[in-house]
């Protein structure tokens, strides 16, 4: 029997554009196979499918249903590629849980961990994944700029704790930039979290659910154009990308090793993709993006096509994973 699948995206954050685009890479993708795949635009102010012509069918969000000329369809499984909130949060994950319906991403706590940099970071720290020296901030707090430089020094990074795709982010050379980086941190989110700066080769490796096994992908080394792997890098060109990375047998290994811990830590289910960098020859995490981005120019579809993997076999899987 054929699967009606639906394929959301959009999503409350910044990252709608990003997710859009996704999103139309997976319903391409997928409507060569024999799933019936369906567009379907989550925003704040509405909730409908698209169909080819452009045309908008609200969604019924009781039971996730849509009707489209007088005939009701039900999704047999969600394609979760909606990066941020609600896609990576872990709030669609407990609403299509709730509801009884398959999806693609991880459970409501792993995405809801995930997405927390900070909370992260605690939990994987006691199984001994290394990590940057940080602080942390709430909205309204006072800021101490001596007691900031103190524990993570100059230069160090201001992100926003619950954001991806580099929104959110500065690099901190001096004292007096600290503030106007705290502010710009804060239009993203109201926590924050200031890190250490690490020097280093800095490596991004997927880890996926595959076949029934975790798989883990091969490894893909980040040289950036700019100061740092921000949204010009990822997403405007400038950057390299290089799979596999040009990293010794040892450096390849342990973070093949540590990346694979933490899929199974946590517990995870469908894609991951976690970021580090080596600091005295060891791999420490940055993040962990539970919808990493799934254009072609990506870093898990090339990881998967370096590991030969379609696009199509890594997309059937993850529905297939879900149905099962």
């Amino acid at each position: 029997m054929i699967k009606h699948i639906a394929i959301i995206m959009g999503g409350y954050s910044s990252e709608y554009e990003i997710s859009l685009k996704s999103g139309a890479v997976v319903y391409e993708t997928l409507a060569k196979t024999s799933y019936i795949p369906y567009s379907v635009h989550i925003f704040k102010n509405k909730w409908v499918y698209v169909d080819e012509a452009k045309n908008e069918y609200v969604i019924n969000k009781d039971d996730f249903s849509v009707i489209v000329d007088t005939k009701k369809i039900i999704f047999d499984c969600v394609f979760n590629a909606i990066h941020g909130s609600p896609g990576e949060d872990g709030l669609i994950q407990g609403y299509f849980e709730l509801l009884g319906i398959p999806h693609t991403s991880c459970s409501m706590y792993q995405a809801a961990l995930t997405f927390n940099k900070r909370d992260l970071l605690a939990t994987l720290k006691p199984f001994g994944i290394k990590t940057a020296e940080s602080y942390y901030l709430n909205y309204g707090d006072v800021v101490n700029e001596n007691a900031i430089i103190a524990k993570v020094g100059l230069p160090c990074f201001v992100k926003a704790n619950k954001a991806g795709s580099s929104f959110g982010i500065s690099k901190v050379y001096k004292k007096e930039d600290l503030n106007a980086a705290i502010e710009n941190s804060f239009k993203e989110d109201n926590e924050i979290i200031i890190e250490q700066f690490l020097d280093g080769v800095e490596v991004s490796v997927g880890v996926i659910s595959y076949k029934g096994e975790v798989k883990v992908l091969p490894i893909t080394e980040i040289v950036s154009e700019n100061d740092f792997f921000d949204y010009q890098a990822k997403y405007e060109g400038k950057s390299q990308e290089i799979t596999p990375a040009r990293i010794s047998e040892d450096y390849k290994q342990k973070t093949i090793t540590i990346a694979k811990k933490i899929y199974r830590v946590l517990g995870m289910t469908g894609f991951s993709r976690s970021e580090f960098i080596f600091k005295n020859d060891e791999p420490y995490l940055l993040e962990v993006n539970t919808v990493p981005g799934l254009t072609k120019e990506s870093i898990l579809p090339q990881q998967a096509q370096a590991a030969d993997i379609s696009l199509e076999a890594l997309f059937v899987n993850a529905i297939e994973e879900a149905l099962n």
